[in-house]
């Protein structure tokens, strides 16, 4: 007897091709049965007319590396039917943990967390499971993490020889211990002090054990070409696998590069080299509010940080740097003061929700000026969101092929970016369903199957016999405005255990580190 039968489902099954109708069944963890026949025997019958069918949606760009320990049922990510995370990007990460420094570089984007007693990976994944979480974690090796490990609190600058051999045997080990990855964050400290030494020694571990590259590259805004050019002539060079995070061009007046970075990416696959993009559905994103900072005041300690804002003889450089950037993005100068949101100002939160121009205001100064003055004062978090592309370039991105889904989730604050919970019913509601950028076919191909084959799961992201049985049924058409308190999912099953069925949600934590 089937433990779970779905009954006259109408099936997308991961793979992009047309959704046909079946009776799916599970027993244990896995789908044990797809097909027309009708099928009595399982205890428990749910019937799925009108509905769809479709696998757990698996997230490649998300930043819970933390939030895991701190809310084990992942209720925010079970809400929007995301069964699989992919963590550690942007070369942000929590192994092998090196101590405090570490800690504070990452806290902006994964948040505090006051029990870091893991040392390894191996550590790390049997603390996650002596609790047990409510998700699929799939984990990256990030390049913060080897950095302050490999070379204390200097991170911030090139590393030497010894250094890089260093970094490279700890990838190596948490390779060949079931990390999918190496993740690097280009465009943040300490990993922008990486230069192309370093990093092609990094790539040729991570191409012996044909894992893949994840990375934010260094610049998305006006030199956005050069640097996509150079992660491109990285992968070719040492022939590994390429996922540009969360691909887009910031700034009005780069918009018009969208085309070329799209061309960049056919003609690079038509050499020969493996490159695929993610990206999230939403023009505006959202990170630390010390990333609006030059690049060489990022490699400081944060105490450090704070004493160059506080000096009134380093500002009119500051400022002049922000306006008149070389070889980093300046997202102020790009977005402008009106475009930039304090979602989150830990010491000054009477500023939460205003922009940059509106807490100048409120302070009588100029935008410049009043955020040097909060980061000045701040010792703890500090993020924000900002518009960085134009909806007609966010679509033009997500109906290229090369492109499938992320989130790009952040849970350091109490005011997250709404991508951190309403991700796929964005993407799903208005992109599939209102606007047709993409069919619900394709969508669900973006979704799961597609993310599944970059991470080389053998047995998750379709729907077919022997596959582990994480399975959503939705009714597309009452996707609803918020994740957190969404109707138009109707059964959410985590290795055949619903944690949704009847209305009842029901936290079982039957996920796993993959």
């Amino acid at each position: 007897m089937y433990d779970y039968m779905f009954r006259n489902a109408l099936v997308a099954d991961g793979s992009g091709g047309e959704l046909f109708r079946a009776n799916v069944a599970v027993f244990g963890d896995r789908i044990a049965f797809i097909g027309k026949e009708g099928i009595s025997r399982a205890r428990t019958v749910i019937d799925a007319e009108g509905l769809l069918l479709t696998p757990g949606f698996i997230d490649m760009h998300t930043h819970t590396d933390l939030e895991v320990l701190r809310n084990r049922d992942m209720k925010p990510r079970l809400h929007q039917g995301i069964l699989t995370d992919v963590s550690g990007n942007c070369g942000i990460g929590v192994f092998p943990n090196s101590g405090e420094c570490l800690h504070t570089a990452v806290e902006d984007v994964l948040g505090t967390y006051d029990r870091w007693s893991w040392k390894s990976f191996s550590d790390y994944r049997a603390l996650l499971e002596s609790e047990g979480i409510g998700i699929n974690e799939a984990f990256l090796v990030s390049h913060t993490a080897l950095r302050y490990a490999a070379m204390g609190p200097e991170a911030g600058r090139a590393a030497d020889d010894d250094e890089i051999q260093r970094m490279c045997a700890m990838l190596d080990g948490i390779l060949a211990d079931g990390a999918y990855g190496f993740s690097s964050g280009l465009y943040y400290s300490p990993c922008l002090f990486a230069d192309r030494r370093e990093l092609l020694a990094l790539l040729r571990v991570v191409r012996k054990h044909d894992k893949l590259f994840a990375v934010h590259h260094r610049c998305e805004g006006n030199d956005v070409l050069q640097s996509l050019r150079e992660v491109l002539d990285l992968a070719g060079e040492t022939g590994v696998r390429l996922e540009i995070s969360h691909l887009k061009a910031i700034g009005r007046a780069n918009q018009a590069a969208v085309p070329r970075m799209l061309e960049m990416l056919e003609e690079a696959r038509a050499e020969g080299i493996d490159v695929k993009a993610d990206q999230y559905p939403y023009a505006y994103g959202s990170t630390s509010l010390f990333s609006l900072l030059p690049p060489h005041l990022l490699g400081l300690s944060r105490i450090e940080q704070r004493l160059a804002l506080s000096l009134e003889s380093e500002r009119d450089e500051l400022m002049r740097e922000i306006m008149e950037p070389s070889g980093w993005d300046s997202v102020y100068q790009m977005a402008g003061p009106d475009d930039i949101t304090a979602m989150f100002i830990e010491s000054h939160q009477e500023y939460n929700g205003m922009t940059l121009s509106e807490i100048g205001e409120a302070r009588g100064e100029k935008p410049l000026d009043a955020l040097f003055d909060l980061l000045a004062d701040e010792t703890g978090l500090a993020v924000m969101s900002d518009v960085t592309q134009s909806d007609d370039s966010l679509r033009m991105i997500m109906r290229h092929p090369l492109v499938s889904f992320g989130t790009d989730s952040l849970y350091s604050s109490p005011m997250p970016h709404p991508r951190s919970f309403h991700s796929s019913v964005e993407y799903l509601g208005r992109y599939v369903m209102k606007e047709h950028v993409l069919s619900i076919e394709d969508a669900i191909r973006r979704m799961t199957g597609e993310n599944a084959m970059k991470l080389g799961l053998k047995d998750r992201g379709f729907i077919r016999e022997g596959y582990v049985a994480d399975l959503l049924l939705i009714n597309p058409s009452e996707l609803g405005e918020c994740g957190c308190d969404n109707t138009g999912l109707s059964v959410v099953m985590v290795s055949g255990k619903p944690a949704l069925i009847g209305g009842v949600w029901s936290y079982q934590r039957s996920g796993k580190v993959l």
